[in-house]
């Protein structure tokens, strides 16, 4: 069997699919993207295809290291997200072609079922509770939330109590009959990073992601030291390389790489071997479309260290299309008590409906994330 040919597809609400398809009919699919920079990983995708059309999509480890090592250099969010959806869809062909699921070919089940969560609210945490409610009555009782709006490097006591105020509603409305984790989405910089966490701590959060950006990654031991709070780390770290130095250096809790970021499949299976070592849990990270859900599960359904499943179904970025838009077989992603189960096709085991993607990649927006700025006019981070 050959690699004939890639074909990519923009799609609403800011996504990316791939297509990859051989000599003997077998496709399988993948979703390259980075969130607003989908047509940057497209280009990539195309350059490196030059380097597998013609190979054997079996090889999927050898493919990978010349994707990888094939060029001088190598890395960072687009090309790593370029070699994710390869990646996936190469895993698809292989179970496909075996007549298994992905994860029977990683070893096989280590669990029954994943917790999942889902996202409430908008950028500006508000009407958190009528979201928490929504979502509770559906089965959800995992969430997550953006745990503060803009902040200064050196910010203002009222900022401070905007967010706890919000953390504070949850907990007097709903008690411990939810568990929900703080995103700081890299908003944060470490001064004002440790008067939220040390404010937060009594609210008993599951856990605070991205305190400070991934740059900033040797605040993480630090935080930790001053809180019981499991630090959440990963979604912008984009190989095992990456992540060994976080390991090393100690102060996560819990790493969150992107199957559709940091190498797919292929390296996020190693990473999670990682964290397991290091005695860390494992969340992919996963706001994205079906086929990267796909690829967390498999990863989830093998990995010990597995805990949580991020999904975007009802997240506030889905305009102009919900996470099982595409997909033909949604049963197969239906969840029970909050819980996704073990997907039972061949490859990802996810059934494309090829003809809606290729219509509505007609009229793809390209989605960008806004650009906030604080009142003295400086870029602050989104």
């Amino acid at each position: 069997m050959k690699i004939t040919k890639l074909t990519t597809y923009r799609l609403a609400p800011r996504w990316m699919f791939l297509k990859v398809e051989t000599d003997e009919g077998v496709t399988g699919w993948g979703e390259p993207v980075i969130e607003g920079r989908a047509r940057s990983v497209e280009a990539a995708v195309h350059e490196l295809s030059e380097m597998i059309i013609g190979q054997d999509p079996a090889r999927i480890n050898d493919i990978w290291q010349t994707l990888y090592r094939g060029g001088f250099y190598r890395g960072g969010p687009i090309l790593m997200s370029a070699i994710s959806g390869i990646d996936q869809a190469l895993w698809d062909i292989k179970g496909k072609v075996l007549g298994v699921p992905v994860y029977q070919l990683l070893g096989g089940l280590v669990r029954d079922k994943i917790k999942a969560y889902s996202w409430v609210g908008g950028d500006r945490p508000s009407d958190v509770i009528s979201g928490i409610k929504k979502l509770k009555s559906i089965g959800f009782d995992t969430f997550k939330l953006n745990g503060c709006e803009e902040m200064g490097i050196i910010d203002n006591s009222r900022k401070v109590d905007e967010a706890v105020g919000v953390v504070a509603e949850i907990r007097e409305a709903f008690g411990n009959s939810i568990e929900f984790g703080l995103d700081f989405h890299g908003r944060v910089d470490a001064p004002m990073a440790k008067v939220l966490i040390k404010e937060l701590e009594p609210y008993r959060p599951l856990f605070i992601e991205e305190p400070v950006l991934a740059e900033q990654a040797e605040y993480y031991v630090r935080l930790a030291a001053q809180t019981h709070i499991p630090i959440a780390a990963g979604e912008r770290m984009f190989s095992r390389f990456e992540f060994k130095r976080v390991l090393a250096d100690g102060g996560l809790g819990i790493v969150q790489p992107d199957l559709s970021h940091a190498g797919g499949i292929t390296e996020c299976y190693k990473i999670a071997a990682m964290a397991e070592s290091y005695d860390v849990a494992f969340a992919a990270h996963c706001p994205l479309g079906p086929i990267a859900l796909a690829s967390c599960l498999h990863i989830d359904f093998v990995a010990r260290n597995a805990v949580l499943q991020e999904q975007s179904m009802g997240i506030h970025y889905n305009q102009g299309a919900e996470l099982l838009d595409y997909v033909l077989n949604k049963e197969d992603f239906s969840m029970e008590d909050g819980h996704f189960y073990p997907p039972t096709k061949p490859g990802l085991g996810v059934e494309v409906n090829e003809e809606l993607v290729i219509e509505r990649s007609k009229h793809a927006p390209d989605w960008r994330n806004p650009v906030w700025r604080y009142p003295d006019g400086a870029v602050a981070e989104w």
